[in-house]
């Protein structure tokens, strides 16, 4: 089991990485964004590589930092009825999800973006606007996000799995940092008098 936790390590190493980088790319097409607006409107021109930017950059936003969410325990769960559930049911829910749902899905879609990718590179596809971007790069995203989305599954796995021997800790707990929201909520708080 050692082995399969350190394992489990670098996965969660690779896509904290990825995600903490990727999760930028958020201000960057605000600022593509903002910047592509201005110049229509004030300027009156226009371009659809940016806007196709655009695109591709929150292509990349959804599908790195997927990943990363999964890690982070941040994604939407219903807890209305596996909240009143064991902690060992719980675990069992999460094992078969991630076997059953989590991993085919991702596998699945996975290997079939694959050939769709291979044959843009090989035809060098680009797009059918006016001034737009070479499509592979875009296509590319789709197998590696659901590749490492994959493999966080596999991660989780493994935790599920410790935690259920007794060999580390409960991966469906969220960290209890405060995000920049909470601190700055207290800070307003704090500087109000008020008490949360």
């Amino acid at each position: 089991m050692q082995g399969l936790l350190a394992l489990s390590r670098g996965i969660d190493w690779l896509n904290s990485k990825i995600g903490r980088a990727v999760y930028w790319l958020v201000l960057v097409v605000a600022l593509i964004s903002a910047t592509n607006a201005v110049m229509r409107y004030a300027l009156d021109i226009s371009s659809n590589a940016w806007l196709e930017l655009q695109w591709y950059l929150f292509s990349a936003i959804f599908l790195f930092c997927a990943p990363y969410t999964l890690l982070k325990n941040d994604m939407v769960r219903i807890d209305v009825i596996a909240g009143r559930l064991s902690k060992r049911t719980q675990m069992i829910i999460e094992i078969i999800g991630t076997l059953f749902f989590l991993l085919p899905m991702a596998l699945g879609l996975m290997y079939m973006a694959w050939p769709v990718f291979i044959q843009a590179l090989e035809r060098h596809e680009v797009s059918s606007n006016a001034g737009g971007l070479i499509i592979w790069p875009a296509r590319l995203m789709v197998p590696i996000g659901f590749g490492l989305l994959a493999l966080q599954g596999v991660s989780q796995l493994i935790k599920t799995v410790a935690f259920l021997q007794g060999k580390g800790p409960d991966p469906t707990e969220r960290g209890h940092t405060k995000t920049a929201e909470q601190e700055l909520a207290e800070e307003i708080a704090r500087q109000r008098g008020v008490q949360l």
